[in-house]
């Protein structure tokens, strides 16, 4: 007497982790890291302190004789993206390097299969919390100081052309960097050499390039750099200018935002084969 073949059936209780609960589980993962508190208090710290320190000694470094709204928007703008990128793209690094450093990446994988999806929910939510500390900071940072450069005839109102732009533009693009650390750090899974290839994307590697003699190569790596991509970003656009000018190292508003957005799209794409390629 034969019985017959028993066949089980999948526990309807059991489902494949939704991205929602993938995304739930690297917030909570990201606000568990004393690293991230340091690195958004950072940003908060060298972002209005650095614009009010401007804003409070310009009397004594000297009043410009003509008034700037470039000027003035850069002043606001500039001391939070100089510092903050560098502290963004690390602090996307750090997501996913604490994880292998760790081992607790292998319980992450085994929690969501879909490795790509772990990388997606990793890169919003480092880019959710960098993007929304720099708005903070920056429009903190100017209303903070719009009344010491009102005082000289040097305010610059969100209405004028190109302002409330260039301060999206500096939180984004801070935002942005968080991503490319996050597809950085999960191509070579490293927070230290992680960190060195943020740095020198963001502020070696545009310093180097100025200081290169004048050719073709120095000339497109001023305008490709992940730096300079992101400072076009925070400032105000010359009006009637060219997109993107490789002589002239000149790089528009629009230029700039398809540069950083590429910067973070290809690191995305090399941490997402290196994640379905190799072993955690």
């Amino acid at each position: 007497m034969t019985t017959a073949p028993t066949t089980r059936r999948a526990d309807p209780a059991v489902r494949r982790p939704a991205f929602r609960d993938a995304l739930r589980s690297e917030w909570i993962k990201l606000l568990s890291l004393p690293s991230t508190f340091l690195a958004l208090g950072g940003i908060l710290a060298v972002g209005l302190g650095g614009s009010l320190f401007l804003g409070l000694t310009l009397e004594s470094s000297g009043v410009p004789s003509v008034a700037s709204v470039e000027r003035t928007i850069g002043d606001v703008t500039l001391p939070m993206v100089i510092l903050g990128q560098i502290i963004a793209g690390i602090a996307g690094v750090s997501s996913v390097g604490a994880e292998y450093s760790s081992g607790s990446i292998q319980t992450t994988l085994m929690a969501v299969p879909t490795r790509v999806r772990v990388l997606w929910a990793k890169a919003i939510v480092a880019f959710l919390a960098a993007t929304g500390v720099a708005l903070t900071t920056v429009f903190g940072a100017w209303l903070a100081t719009y009344p010491l450069y009102a005082e000289h005839g040097l305010h610059a109102p969100l209405t004028a052309p190109g302002v409330l732009l260039a301060l999206l533009g500096s939180a984004v693009y801070l935002g942005l960097c968080a991503v490319f650390g996050v597809g950085i750090g999960m191509l070579v899974r490293s927070t230290t050499i992680g960190a060195v290839v943020v740095f020198t994307a963001t502020l070696l590697g545009p310093i180097l390039a100025s200081a290169l003699p004048f050719n073709l190569f120095s000339r497109v790596a001023r305008v490709a750099l992940l730096g300079n991509a992101g400072d076009a970003m925070a400032r105000i656009g010359t009006p009637g200018g060219p997109f993107l000018d490789v002589w002239g190292g000149h790089i528009s508003t629009a230029a700039g935002w398809l540069l950083v957005a590429a910067w973070a799209a290809l690191a995305l794409a090399g941490g997402a084969v290196a994640l379905q390629r190799r072993d955690a």
